[in-house]
């Protein structure tokens, strides 16, 4: 990318600096490989990178960046917190790096 190209990424709701950088580690570059990832996959290869667990927010943030990369509209975050709590309680989030 040319240092003047607009980043499609750095330009959802929900990516900043911080999450745009997970990102590009995560070697997701686009919108289109953005739309072919599963939010369970991000957090748990970022966690493996960095050798820790991540707040669960960050994958709240991959949930709804994936939504909308995949046509879904702007969502907020914290929209997909009481999903990703529902998955906590009944075993089914990611515990494991």
């Amino acid at each position: 990318m040319t240092p003047k190209a607009k980043d499609e990424l750095l330009a959802l709701p929900n990516v900043g600096p911080s999450v745009r950088g997970d990102l590009r580690r995560l070697g997701v570059d686009s919108l289109a490989e953005l739309a072919r990832q599963d939010p369970d996959e991000l957090f748990v290869r970022i966690g493996r990178m960095d050798g820790r667990f991540h707040d669960p927010c960050l994958w709240d943030t991959f949930a709804a960046i994936i939504h909308m990369a995949r046509g879904g509209g702007k969502t907020m975050w914290w929209e997909f917190t009481p999903q990703r709590k529902a998955r906590q309680a009944k075993g089914e989030f990611p515990t494991e790096l």
